[in-house]
């Protein structure tokens, strides 16, 4: 009879992380927003909610949480595969609707332009910022759909900026 060994690979163990913030209150529907070794800043609710025009909202920070995570997933990905990238700059547009009885963000369309070197560099950017969309954890932690409309462009010869690659729903 002949006998099977059956070696397990070792468990991967993962970090866990966690962040922390504090908010003290100001008055009306305002606070400070502070993480200790940070800049504090003002917050409140949005104008349409009986809040103050001009300052931080939650609303800001969580489709500005998007945009930033697809960013640096993007710039560690583009790193690590030597893009030679010559400027990344966004937009975001987060849709807030009354769904199932209360508001919530139903989507978050994130509009990157991307410039990099060479039209061959616009091809691998188009791919590492699919991985990227993929992989961002805020993005994979929320529940609103998150739809991505790059612009990537390339340098010419003379510094002049082209479009490679252009989402049509921009």
């Amino acid at each position: 009879m002949e006998q099977t060994t059956l070696t397990l690979k070792p468990k991967i163990r993962h970090k866990a992380f966690t962040y922390h913030t504090q908010l003290k209150w100001k008055g009306n529907r305002t606070g400070v927003l502070q993480s200790r070794g940070k800049p504090e800043f003002r917050v409140a609710s949005p104008p349409e909610f009986k809040g103050e025009d001009g300052v931080w909202t939650p609303e800001d920070l969580f489709v500005a949480s998007v945009d930033i995570c697809t960013m640096t997933t993007f710039m560690s990905f583009a790193q690590h595969k030597n893009l030679p990238l010559v400027a990344y700059n966004s937009r975001v547009e987060g849709i807030l609707e009354f769904t199932d009885g209360q508001y919530q963000f139903t989507r978050i369309i994130l509009r990157p332009t991307i410039v990099v070197e060479t039209s061959k560099a616009a091809k691998q950017a188009k791919m590492i910022l699919a991985e990227a969309h993929k992989k961002c954890l805020i993005a994979n932690s929320i529940k609103a759909k998150i739809l991505l409309e790059p612009n990537i462009q390339s340098v010419g010869i003379n510094g002049d900026v082209h479009p490679v690659w252009r989402n049509p729903n921009v």
